[in-house]
């Protein structure tokens, strides 16, 4: 276990070692645990680069509503689902199960995103990805073991089925709500395809598009040009990626420890007795 924990980590500190080394000393080799020559300039140069930024605005934006936008709709579509009552509720689910398996394609995808007028706009971030089949799944599971007696309790209260959905099912659903938005989150944070198949616009790419451009494209380079002669001394190539690598990981990673706590965490305790 240590062995697998080791194997797995050990990249990820080699990464942020070598990120707040010195660049120029980093060339040099050798730095397998601590910094050799620890320096911030790599970073002070992300930050000064052009564009960088709004990346890293539009990524929280589109995360932020991204998340907020899938579960309400994914919910609310599985609750409606988990209704018996629901005329051809079984028709449906076949149809969706077939979509978790069968696509058209990225040409005709790009065509439907064309004639919904969402190229170059921030929307495609949202509209597309606001319902997963797989999700609704997910939740489906869920709330066929919520106990019938709290919707009974609520309707004998005169609450109707939206405000059953609001004030009963989703507070009694948090640990599945949390494990949805993390998922998609992460989803929607680690997403460059989008912004590079249906964004030309550089001011509304997200910031792992701007990663995918340094890596791939060598913007790199062009970043270092671009910075004041006394930021880019000891910056290089190779520390300039680490450090945006570093910049676009960190936040995903320090949110995920306040969500963890609902996947272990009982839900229905003290809700209903009998």
């Amino acid at each position: 276990m240590l062995i697998i924990c080791f194997i797995t980590l050990y990249p990820i500190w080699y990464v942020l070692v070598n990120a707040f080394n010195d660049g120029e000393d980093a060339m040099r080799g050798g730095i397998y645990w601590i910094p050799r020559v620890f320096s911030l300039t790599s970073f002070h140069a992300v930050f000064r680069s052009d564009g960088i930024m709004t990346a890293m605005w539009i990524t929280v934006a589109k995360t932020v509503v991204g998340v907020i936008v899938h579960v309400f709709f994914t919910a609310m579509v599985a609750y409606a689902f988990s209704r018996k009552e629901l005329i051809g509720r079984k028709v449906y689910m076949l149809i969706g199960t077939i979509t978790m398996f069968f696509g058209g394609g990225l040409i005709p995808y790009y065509l439907l995103i064309r004639d919904l007028h969402l190229l170059d706009n921030f929307l495609v971030y949202i509209i597309p990805a606001a319902f997963s089949f797989f999700d609704l799944i997910i939740f489906l599971s869920f709330f066929r073991e919520i106990p019938a007696g709290l919707e009974e309790a609520a309707r004998i209260d005169g609450a109707n089925d939206f405000q059953i959905f609001y004030k009963v099912i989703i507070p009694v659903s948090m640990p599945v709500v949390a494990t949805i938005a993390l998922f998609h989150g992460v989803y929607q944070w680690n997403d460059y395809f989008t912004g590079m198949i249906y964004m030309n616009d550089m001011d509304l790419q997200p910031i792992q598009t701007f990663l995918y451009r340094v890596v791939a494209q060598s913007s790199s380079n062009q970043m270092l040009a671009a910075m004041p002669s006394g930021v880019s001394v000891s910056v290089t190539s190779q520390s300039l990626k680490l450090a945006t690598m570093v910049v676009t990981t960190a936040p995903i990673v320090i949110v995920y420890p306040f969500l963890q706590k609902y996947f272990v965490k009982g839900f229905m305790i003290g809700s209903i007795k009998g």
